[in-house]
């Protein structure tokens, strides 16, 4: 068995300093997110996505940011999805970025819900044809047979949309959280790291300093 105990890593890249960081956590993110996309990681915008469902079972996964303003962090999933079920019961939800090559992660907690059927049409435009018949083909969650068997359907979606723009599924869209708290956590020697809290109060954020 593999001895854990002495795995460990001191992180000595950055700072944070509740003093000098932006009035608002989106700027902040913004800034965050710019330098994990200029540093080349890979896949800068995964997002790892809890929800718990009416009996408080908690769940997550990795999904990907796909839009982000003042609004919120938005991603895309099948409308009857696992997911989807467990916001509907518990739209309270939280999310983290991890970019361990920065050291550093972000944690949101918030209230998740459906965008506009506009907002979702205008992102289905701009994915790969394939990427959009996948969207159709998939009844994300639920068992399948084999592979086989999800190959077949593809076909048959690409068949049935040969001709012509490929529509929006009506059980197919986007998701906004509304972030009420965001944390910015920055690695730093001997475990002493730095933790600043935004806490969202009206069209303001109060910025506390966590202990490490």
């Amino acid at each position: 068995m593999l001895d854990l105990q002495d795995m460990r890593t001191d992180y000595m890249k950055g700072s944070l300093d509740e003093s000098t960081v932006p009035a608002s956590a989106f700027m902040l993110f913004e800034q965050w997110f710019g330098e994990a996309v200029n540093s080349k990681l890979k896949d800068p915008n995964t997002m790892i996505l809890a929800t718990s469902n009416a009996k408080l079972q908690p769940n997550i996964r990795a999904v990907l940011l796909k839009i982000f303003d003042e609004k919120g962090f938005v991603f895309f999933t099948n409308y009857q999805s696992i997911k989807a079920q467990e916001i509907s019961q518990n739209p309270q939800v939280a999310a983290e970025f991890l970019w361990l090559d920065l050291e550093r992660q972000v944690r949101i907690l918030g209230r998740c819900e459906k965008i506009t059927t506009a907002e979702s049409l205008s992102y289905f435009m701009k994915r790969s044809r394939e990427s959009q018949i996948g969207a159709w083909v998939s009844d994300q969650s639920s068992v399948i047979s084999s592979r086989k068997a999800l190959q077949m359907q593809i076909e048959k979606m690409k068949q049935k949309f040969a001709k012509g723009e490929i529509p929006l599924p009506d059980f197919w869209g986007g998701y906004r959280i509304i972030p009420e708290q965001i944390e910015f956590w920055q690695g730093r020697p001997s475990r002493l790291h730095d933790r600043i809290l935004y806490t969202r109060n009206d069209k303001e954020w109060k910025i506390e300093r966590l202990a490490p």
